[in-house]
């Protein structure tokens, strides 16, 4: 029987992979997608021959959207089906349309990728370019070949009585670069906004010991060396986050207006930050029973998927608290915007070494780190925010309860 290869978020198909008659196994990379935060690779979900491509390079396409269709060999796809509506792409005005043979009947304008980053690289709105690629589609060459519209220039200085003239934050056009908007800022750009805007946080911080966690690290990664394994500070604090949420299920929960959903199951997700100022939350499933091992080798596979552009489904779903870790770029304390639903996110900063008091009252050097934790305040409060993260900051002084919870 014929499987439907369906989408599971909003955005632009990047590339086929894979052709009509190819045979394809389960997990087969078939095809690349750009959704809002990521590129995500598209995976065949059955074993098969690819009979339909129902979707081109360049398409804008919604959650649900059928893009293929995999069946037996010498099997007819059934027609499709009115399904989901493609994502909706931005109007440009109607003056500015001149191309009509690279619309498509509902507005969209047919592009190449490549077309499309080079066009918003150079500030070029797409809708006034001629497309000379098949079915009049806009190929690379013929954005590189126009030049984008110059910037008017700065407007004379005002007559006596005459209203203010329009500049960039009182600045002269001249002066100033246009960058035009990824796909990927404007979703980090609207839901820090709406995160802000809609969800009240308090902030709770505490400073921790990290020398016992440091040295335990070194000793596993030496055991761990002829597997070519080895473990993060992240890692460890990803365990020991996970482990925390398991005494304050009410933080490991999702708020939804009338209700919050209390999750019986710990998947973290990581912000990842990407080339060219991008930002990707990938998840590390149930961290409180996966061997540290394990994790750590899928940790890092997935970072490298995120920062090659080769990110699967997978990788970026069902986070339900995250971790944002600066500590290699010399951190002294920050605070991290709540990812909604979630109920709250840990913010991590730098270990450095600074001057600490003994318990037998002399000074000496250890190492230190901050961490704060955002909380939803519809969800949680100061006095469970602080207990928390005292058991948190307890784990971590003690790394050795790490092992003894979930193994190596």
């Amino acid at each position: 029987m014929a499987h439907e290869v369906k989408l599971t978020m909003d955005g632009l198909l990047i590339n086929w992979l894979k052709d009509v008659g190819d045979a394809v196994s389960a997990g087969d990379i078939i095809a690349e997608f750009e959704a809002d935060k990521a590129t995500v690779e598209i995976e065949a979900g059955s074993d098969g021959e690819l009979l339909e491509l129902r979707a081109e390079p360049g398409d804008e396409l919604g959650e649900g959207s059928v893009i293929a269709v995999i069946g037996a060999e010498g099997e007819t796809a059934a027609p499709a089906e009115d399904g989901p509506p493609p994502a909706k792409a931005a109007e440009a005005p109607a003056e500015a349309i001149t191309n009509g043979g690279s619309m498509t009947d509902d507005g969209r304008v047919k592009a190449s990728p490549l077309a499309r980053r080079i066009a918003a690289d150079k500030g070029i709105e797409l809708s006034r370019v001629q497309g000379t690629g098949p079915g009049g589609r806009i190929v690379k060459e013929d954005v590189e070949n126009l030049s984008a519209a110059p910037l008017p220039p700065p407007a004379p200085p005002s007559a006596p009585g005459a209203g203010p003239q329009p500049t960039w934050g009182a600045i002269p056009a001249d002066d100033v670069e246009i960058i035009p908007l990824s796909r990927m800022r404007r979703a980090i750009a609207d839901g820090t906004v709406r995160s802000k805007s809609n969800t009240p946080h308090f902030y709770v911080t505490v400073e921790v010991d990290v020398e016992p966690l440091l040295a335990m690290r070194a000793e596993i990664n030496r055991a761990l060396a002829e597997r070519g394994i080895k473990v993060s500070v992240n890692d460890l604090l990803i365990k020991a986050l996970a482990l925390t949420l398991r005494e304050f299920p009410n933080l490991n929960s999702h708020y939804y207006g009338d209700r919050f959903v209390r999750h019986k199951r710990i998947n973290i997700g990581i912000s990842v930050a990407l080339p060219e100022n991008g930002l990707v939350n990938v998840v590390c499933p149930d961290a409180d029973k996966a061997p540290l091992s394990a994790m750590a080798a899928d940790n890092k596979a997935m970072y490298e998927r995120a920062r090659s552009g080769k990110i699967k489904p997978a990788d970026i779903r069902g986070a339900t608290f995250t971790i944002s870790n600066l500590g290699p770029f010399n951190v002294k304390d920050f605070s991290a915007i709540i990812s909604p639903p979630e109920a709250g996110i840990l913010a991590v900063s730098s270990a450095r070494r600074v001057p600490v008091a003994r318990a037998d009252g002399t000074l000496g050097v250890g190492s230190r780190m901050n961490m704060t934790l955002s909380v939803d305040h519809r969800v949680s409060n100061g006095a469970e925010g602080a207990a928390f993260m005292n058991q948190l900051r307890e784990l971590v002084e003690n790394p050795l309860r790490l092992l003894d919870l979930s193994g190596v």
